[in-house]
C-alpha cells in the first residue's frame, strides 16, 4: 500500500507543478500525434537551448554553443553581453570549415568517449584576459579576437597549417601559448611570435605522449594527458606505453567499405597500458620522468592538478583493484620525493571524482570522500591533516561548483531533499556545523550550475518533468538576474502542436528485498479508457552509478510510446547512482543479481495495477540496459513477453579492465561471478521474441558481443531478430539512423505486445 500512496502523492505534486507553469490545460494546444521522424527533425521540440556556457573572465560576457532551428545538429558559437542583454552569433561553424561535420579519426573517437552528439563547433575556450576565444574544429585551431565594438565582426586567425590534425587544444594559464596534441606528441604555439615548439618526442604505434589512454577516457573520465603549471614554466605530461595491451583485430563494416582496425583493447584480467608522468621545463626544454609504474606498481593515474603557486603538482593513483586511491603531492623540484597526503580505502571500490580544489594560499584544499557512506566535502591542510568536515548527512554531494576564498564559502550541487532532484547549495568553510548548508536553487527539478570566475554570478541550466530546459543568470545568493533562455511552453513553442496529447510522468517508490527505496516513474497513455488493459514497456538501464529516474525533462521516445498506447515504466535498481555506498555497492562481484531482482519487483508492481495487461510486458535497454534486457527476458520469460537489446554486453570477459574489474574483479579471481553475470550462460533459455541491434564499428562494446550471442542462439536453433548498423559506433549517432532505430523498436513492440 505504501508504494501506491507515494505514487498518488507524487503524481498530485507533478500535476500541481504543471498547473503552476501554465502547461496543465493541454486542451488549449494542438492534438497532433508525435512521430519518430518529428522527434529527430527540425525545429528541435525542446528548442535549441544554449549549451556549454562559459563566462568570460570578468563575467560580463557569456559564450555558448547553439544550433540553428533549421539544422539542430550543427553548433555555432554565440555570445551574450550581460550589460546590453543581447545575444548574437559570434562565429558560425561554416565560417571556419566548408564541411562542419568533418572531423579527424582522433576527434571522432574523443567525441565518442565524451558522448558528444552534435557537429560543428563542439568545444571552445576563453583566453585568460577574455579578449579571444580558441575554437578547435576538424583538426584546425582558430583564434577569434573580439572587437571592442560589440556590433563589429570578430577577427578570425588560423593558428596551424591546413594539414595539422590537432586535438585537446587549450590556452596556457596566462595566455602566452596555445598547446595541442597531434599524432601522439605535444606541441605549443607561442602566440606573440607564431613559433611552434614540440614538447615531446613523436608518438608511435605503441607509444604516445600527452594523451589519455582508452580506459582513462572511457571509464575514468580523464580526457587529457597534459597539464600546464599556473606560471607556465612547467607542463606535466603523460607517456603511455600500449605495447603490452592485447591487440584486437576489429572489422568495421561500412555501407561502402570494410576496414580492418587493429585496436589495442585492455580486456578484463589482461595487461593495461603503462602510464608515466613527466615534468617538462620550458626554459630548459627537457622532461624529467617520475617513473610512476616503478613507484606504485600496477594501477591507474586517475587525476593530475597543479597547486595555485606552481610549487607542487598533485596526482591521484588508484590501485589495479580500485580499492585504494591515494593523493600525492610532487614538488616541481623533481629531486624531492612525492608525499602521500591521504588515502581512501574500500573493501569494494573507490569512485573517482573531480572534487579536489586547492585554495589560493596553496596550503589548504577541499576533498570529496564517501567514507561516511555518502559523498561529502572535507577541508584539509596540504600536510594531510583534516581541519573539518564541510557537509554531512544521509544524502550525497554531486560536485563542487565554485570556491570563494574571500567569503569562505564553497558552492556545490547535491541531493539533500530528494535523490530525484539536484540543487545548488552553499556551505561555510569556517564553521563546524556541516549538516545545514544553505539551498540557493528553489524550483523543483534538476539544476546544473556554472559559476563566473569571481563567484559573483552563476548560470543555472534547469529542467523538470513539466518544464523543458531553461537557462538563467543568477546572483551569488540565488536571485535570478535575467533569463538567457526562458523556453516557456506557449502556442508558438515547437511542442504546442502536441501538448493536447501529452502525458507527464508520475513518480513513486517501491521497496527492495533489503527495504531500500527504489524510485520509479510511470508514463501513461494520455487518454486511458476505463476497464481496458494496456501493454507496458520497461525502459531499463540498471548499470552502476547511472540514474534514470529524475525530475527532469523526459525523452521523447517514451512520450511517443505512451501516445501509441503503451505504459512506459522506469525504475532505478540497487547499484544505480546518487543513493550512497550501501545502495550502490551491493552489486560488488555479482552483477545482474540484485539489479534483476529489483526490476522484477518493478514488474510485480506493474502487474498489480488494474489497467496493466500483465501478459504484455516488454523491456528495452541500450548498452548496460541491453545487457539487463537480455537477462530479464532470458531468465524470466514468465514476466517479460518481448525484449529489445541495443549494443549489449554479453560476455564480461570481452569488456575493459577498469570498468569490469571495479564491479566483478578479474575472471581469474572471480570465475563464478563472471559465469553468473554473462548473458551467454542463459542464451539457450530464450522463449520470447527478441530484437538485438548493434553498431558495426563499435569500439566500446565490441560487435563481438552480439556476434557471440547470435551464434549461441543459432546453435540452440532459437529464432531472434538482428539489426546491424554499418559504420556506427556505440552511440549510433545520426538523424537517419536514429529514426530507423526507434521506428524498428516501436514496430517490434507493436507486433509482439499490442
Amino acid at each position: 500500500m505504501r508504494a501506491f500512496a507515494v505514487s498518488i502523492l507524487l503524481s498530485l505534486l507533478v500535476t500541481a507543478d504543471v498547473a503552476a507553469q501554465g502547461t496543465a490545460s493541454n486542451e488549449s494546444f494542438g492534438h497532433a500525434q508525435l512521430s519518430i521522424e518529428r522527434i529527430f527533425s527540425a525545429p528541435n521540440l525542446t528548442t535549441t537551448a544554449p549549451a556549454n556556457l562559459q563566462f568570460a573572465p570578468g563575467g560580463q560576457r557569456i559564450a555558448y554553443l547553439r544550433a540553428s532551428a533549421s539544422n539542430p545538429e550543427i553548433n555555432d558559437l554565440w555570445i551574450y553581453d550581460v550589460r546590453q542583454q543581447q545575444h548574437r552569433v559570434l562565429v558560425a561553424a561554416t565560417q571556419l570549415v566548408e564541411d562542419p561535420t568533418a572531423m579527424t579519426a582522433t576527434e571522432r573517437a574523443r567525441r565518442e568517449r565524451m558522448r558528444i552528439r552534435n557537429s560543428g563547433i563542439v568545444d571552445y575556450q576563453w583566453s585568460p584576459d577574455g579578449s579571444q576565444l580558441l575554437i578547435p574544429i576538424a583538426g584546425q585551431l582558430h583564434l577569434v579576437s573580439l572587437p571592442e565594438n560589440p556590433d563589429a565582426q570578430p577577427e578570425v586567425q588560423t593558428l596551424v597549417s591546413a594539414t595539422t590534425k590537432a586535438s585537446d587544444a587549450r590556452f596556457s594559464p596566462q595566455g602566452q601559448f596555445v598547446s595541442f596534441v597531434e599524432d601522439g606528441a605535444l606541441f605549443f604555439v607561442e602566440l606573440a611570435s607564431g613559433e611552434l615548439h614540440q614538447v615531446t618526442p613523436d608518438g608511435s604505434a605503441t607509444l604516445s605522449y600527452a594523451s589519455a589512454e582508452f580506459v582513462a577516457q572511457e571509464e575514468m573520465k580523464r580526457m587529457t594527458g597534459y597539464w600546464w603549471s599556473p606560471d607556465e614554466a612547467t607542463i606535466a605530461v603523460t607517456r603511455v606505453d600500449n605495447s603490452a595491451v592485447a591487440m584486437h583485430a576489429r572489422t568495421d563494416v561500412y555501407a561502402d567499405r570494410t576496414e580492418l582496425v587493429q585496436q589495442r583493447y585492455p580486456f578484463t584480467g589482461t595487461a593495461n597500458a603503462t602510464v608515466d608522468l613527466g615534468l617538462y621545463q620550458r626554459t630548459s626544454d627537457s622532461i624529467h620522468w617520475l617513473n610512476l609504474p616503478e613507484r606504485h606498481r600496477e594501477g591507474y593515474l586517475a587525476r593530475v592538478k597543479w597547486l595555485p603557486d606552481s610549487s607542487q603538482l598533485s596526482y591521484q593513483w588508484q590501485t589495479r583493484n580500485q580499492q585504494q586511491l591515494t593523493l600525492y603531492l610532487q614538488p616541481r623540484n623533481t629531486d624531492d620525493e612525492a608525499t602521500a597526503v591521504l588515502s581512501e580505502i574500500s573493501n569494494s571500490w573507490i569512485n573517482l571524482h573531480d572534487d579536489l580544489v586547492f585554495l589560493e594560499d596553496s596550503r589548504h584544499f577541499i576533498w570529496a570522500s564517501e567514507r561516511s557512506g555518502y559523498k561529502h566535502l572535507y577541508l584539509y591542510r596540504t600536510d594531510g591533516s583534516l581541519i573539518r568536515q564541510l557537509t554531512s548527512g544521509d544524502w550525497p554531494v554531486d560536485s563542487i561548483s565554485a570556491v570563494d576564498d574571500t567569503t569562505g564559502f564553497v558552492y556545490f550541487t547535491g541531493r539533500k531533499t530528494t535523490p530525484l532532484e539536484r540543487h545548488l547549495y552553499r556551505a561555510s568553510m569556517t564553521t563546524s556545523s556541516p549538516n545545514q548548508p544553505t539551498q540557493l536553487s528553489q524550483r523543483s527539478g534538476m539544476h546544473s550550475i556554472t559559476f563566473a570566475g569571481d563567484q559573483r554570478s552563476y548560470i543555472d541550466s534547469f529542467s523538470s518533468s513539466t518544464q523543458p530546459p531553461q537557462v538563467s543568470l543568477h546572483g551569488p545568493t540565488g536571485e535570478r538576474i535575467v533569463w538567457l533562455h526562458q523556453n516557456l511552453i506557449d502556442e508558438k513553442h515547437p511542442l504546442a502542436s502536441y501538448l493536447a496529447n501529452w502525458s507527464y510522468p508520475e513518480f513513486g517508490e517501491l521497496r527492495a528485498a533489503d527495504d531500500q527505496r527504489l524510485y520509479y516513474q510511470l508514463t501513461k497513455p494520455p487518454r486511458m479508457v476505463d476497464n481496458q488493459s494496456y501493454p507496458v514497456i520497461v525502459m531499463v538501464y540498471g548499470g552502476p552509478r547511472a540514474q534514470r529516474v529524475t525530475n527532469s525533462w523526459g525523452d521523447y521516445f517514451s512520450q511517443y510510446l505512451a501516445q501509441h498506447g503503451f505504459v512506459v515504466f522506469q525504475l532505478d535498481n540497487r547499484g544505480s547512482g546518487n543513493r550512497g555506498k550501501a545502495f550502490e555497492q551491493v552489486i560488488h562481484r555479482k552483477l545482474a543479481q540484485v539489479e534483476v531482482a529489483d526490476q522484477l519487483q518493478g514488474a510485480k508492481f506493474l502487474q498489480s495495477l488494474p489497467y496493466i495487461n500483465d501478459e504484455r510486458i516488454g523491456v528495452f535497454g541500450h548498452s548496460y540496459g541491453g545487457y539487463m534486457a537480455l537477462h530479464l527476458v532470458l531468465r524470466h520469460p514468465e514476466v517479460f513477453s518481448a525484449a529489445v537489446a541495443g549494443a549489449p554486453v554479453t560476455d564480461w570477459r570481452l569488456y575493459d579492465t577498469h570498468y569490469t574489474e571495479r564491479y566483478l574483479g578479474t575472471p581469474q579471481d572471480n570465475p563464478e561471478g563472471y559465469e553468473a553475470a554473462d548473458v551467454l550462460t542463459y542464451a539457450d533459455q530464450l522463449t520470447q521474441p527478441l530484437l538485438i541491434y548493434h553498431g558495426m564499428a563499435d569500439d566500446n562494446v565490441l560487435y563481438t558481443h552480439t556476434a557471440k550471442l547470435s551464434y549461441a542462439l543459432q546453435q540452440a536453433t532459437l529464432p531472434f531478430e538482428l539489426m546491424a548498423y554499418p559504420g556506427k559506433q556505440h552511440g549510433l549517432r545520426g538523424r537517419e539512423t536514429s529514426i530507423h532505430r526507434y521506428q524498428l523498436i516501436a514496430d517490434f513492440f507493436a507486433r509482439h505486445l499490442q
